[in-house]
Formats: C-alpha cells, sequence, structure tokens
C-alpha cells in the first residue's frame, strides 16, 4: 500500500539503503544505477528500486546521462564551493545555537566522541564517528527548522565523494578543531563557536578543493586562489 506522499514501504526501504551505500563509499559519483543488478543486491524486485532512483532524481542525486541512465550525480567545482558556504552558515549557527542550549550531558557526550575519535585517528571507525558527532551537535542545538535544513544539505554533501579525513594529517587536525568548537561551546560563548565551527568547515573545503583541482575538468573558470 503507498503512503500518503505516493511511496511505498518497499521503495522507501530501498531509497534508505541506496543512502547508506552512498553515506558509506559504496556508490560514488559516476556510478550507474542499473535497476535489475540493484534490485538483486537488495534482493527485491525491480518497482521499489525504481521508486528509489527516482526519489534520488529528486534529492538531485542522480542524473540521466546519455547512453548511460541513471548515473550518480559528480558536483561540478561551483557546487562545491556553493555547497561548503551553506555548510559553514548552517552548522556554524547549529555551534552558536548549542553553545546556548546543550545540556552539560550533552557536552560531556561531544566531548568523549571526539576523544575517542582522537584515539582512532584516521581508521574508517572514524568517518562514523565523525558524523556521529556533527548529528549530537545539532540535536544540541535544539531547532527542528536547522535541522531539517541541515538534513538536506547532507543528501548533497554524500555525492562529493570520499571523506575529507582520508586526506594526511586532516582527521588530527579536525579532532583539535572539535576541541576548539567544544571549549568555545562549554565556555557559552556563543559567538566563538559559530567561528570556530565555520573556520572548521573552511578547513575541510581547502583540503577538497585542493583533490578538486586534481581532477580533469574541475578548474575554476576564473583566475585566482579562493583558499
Amino acid at each position: 500500500m503507498a503512503n500518503e506522499d505516493g511511496s511505498t514501504p518497499q521503495g522507501n526501504t530501498a531509497y534508505d539503503r541506496l543512502l547508506t551505500e552512498l553515506r558509506e563509499g559504496r556508490l560514488n559519483p559516476g556510478d550507474r544505477l542499473r535497476e535489475t543488478e540493484l534490485a538483486e543486491r537488495l534482493g527485491m524486485s525491480r518497482t521499489p528500486v525504481r521508486e528509489a532512483i527516482r526519489k534520488l532524481e529528486a534529492d538531485n542525486i542522480v542524473s540521466h546521462v546519455a547512453r548511460q541512465g541513471a548515473t550518480i550525480r559528480r558536483l561540478d567545482y561551483a557546487e562545491v564551493m556553493e555547497l561548503y558556504e551553506m555548510r559553514a552558515v548552517l552548522e556554524g549557527t547549529a555551534a552558536r545555537l548549542a553553545a546556548r542550549a546543550a545540556s552539560d550531558i550533552e557536552i560531556e557526550e561531544l566531548i568523549e566522541m571526539n576523544q575517542q575519535m582522537a584515539k582512532l585517528g584516521s581508521a574508517p571507525e572514524a568517518f562514523i564517528l565523525n558524523r556521529q558527532f556533527h548529528a549530537a551537535l545539532l540535536d544540541a542545538a535544539k531547532n527542528r527548522f536547522l535541522a531539517r535544513s541541515i538534513h538536506t544539505l547532507q543528501k548533497a554533501l554524500m555525492i562529493l565523494g570520499p571523506t575529507t579525513l582520508t586526506e594526511p594529517d586532516r582527521a588530527e587536525k579536525a579532532v583539535e578543531e572539535h576541541f576548539g568548537i567544544l571549549d568555545a561551546i562549554k565556555a557559552r560563548d556563543g559567538a566563538l563557536a559559530e567561528a570556530a565551527m565555520r573556520a572548521h568547515i573552511e578547513a575541510a573545503q581547502r583540503v577538497r578543493v585542493r583533490a578538486l583541482r586534481s581532477e580533469p575538468g574541475q578548474t575554476p573558470s576564473y583566475d585566482g586562489d579562493l583558499l
């Protein structure tokens, strides 16, 4: 039976599983989505898979490429820059609100998560914990409208490719940046927390831009260094 929005339970399941594969790097930009292969892998018929692909198209994650069909989108340089600009604004706001609204227990939890990240270094488990850290900080901000905006943005973040934490020394630096954000939140200094979060996102952006510039066809169409 279809839901009020026309989706079906199996279609939603297929959609959620494909999002998980994107998040975990098992689907990547440029990958083709063949209904038959996906249906076999997910253990369901092609109908819910087709529905899931349509939902991914609506999210602007999938596009149709000539002679290839449904394909995970590749973001161009301008889109990546715009995405990080919005991420800095939204997550900076989350940090500012968390400085005001987070409970002592939530702050302690965030500190413990970041300490665990420090122990994990660049292990894959650290990448998962990093996502959980940012999600927990958003919860601590206690603003449902902001949360919806960030969740929408996160879908676009999934098609950026591998996390910047895979770059040499980036995981260690990210942990240091997290501690700076947490120090400001613990001090209840909203302006400093927002500035620290913006600096954290911009540091990740610099790593992403360097990677983009090494890819064919991703060079900016203007002169000058954004960094």
